[in-house]
């Protein structure tokens, strides 16, 4: 036999293969919740990237941004420039070094129960919560807290979850989990953020 007919022959066997088990998944008949985490970038860049998705198939987002605070990026600038998506913005945003925890639990605790009312809705189909590992990592929130706002979500919504550290108990939670992890950077080469790529 030659190289090609084997090619052919191994390639209609994973094929097939491939068939049988997507014949065999089940529609959960809810939403998803998926995790982006990990010291890698493209956590929240995947996550807008599903976000992209979810509009294509002319359904309904809404976005919750935990940290980023007054800080402008691209992918806020287009969706708020379009009406695309519902956007809200953590309160005051996220100190990195935090001057005031009180003020900071309280923002993140506001910009949570807002994303449990969009949750909680029925009018959405997707919610990012971005960076939200971050609250947690600080403890801003309690992983209970957001399990159980995440129990309470319509069954029609998924969630996306974005932000390094994200707790074991939220990983066991979700539906999918994605590890982002870090080869090389160029920020570690003295490069700053690059407008379009970073933010």
């Amino acid at each position: 036999m030659s190289d090609a007919h084997d090619h052919k022959e191994k390639m209609q066997k994973v094929q097939a293969k491939h068939r049988k088990k997507v014949s065999e998944a089940v529609d959960p008949e809810r939403g998803l919740i998926l995790i982006n985490t990990g010291k890698g970038k493209g956590k929240s860049s995947a996550a807008f990237g599903v976000v992209i998705r979810a509009l294509g198939w002319g359904q309904k987002v809404g976005v919750v941004q935990f940290i980023k605070g007054k800080w402008k990026t691209g992918e806020r600038r287009f969706f708020e420039e379009r009406d695309l998506v519902t956007w809200h913005t953590m309160g005051e945003g996220f100190t990195w070094d935090t001057q005031d925890r009180d003020r900071d639990i309280a923002a993140a605790n506001a910009a949570f129960d807002k994303a449990c009312a969009l949750m909680a809705s029925g009018e959405y189909d997707l919610v990012v919560l971005d960076e939200i590992n971050i609250a947690l990592r600080y403890e801003y929130l309690s992983v209970e807290q957001v399990i159980d706002g995440l129990a309470a979500r319509s069954d029609k919504t998924s969630v996306f979850l974005t932000g390094r550290d994200a707790p074991q108990a939220l990983r066991d939670y979700a539906d999918l989990v994605t590890e982002m992890t870090e080869e090389k950077h160029p920020f570690k080469a003295g490069i700053k953020a690059q407008r379009g790529v970073d933010f």
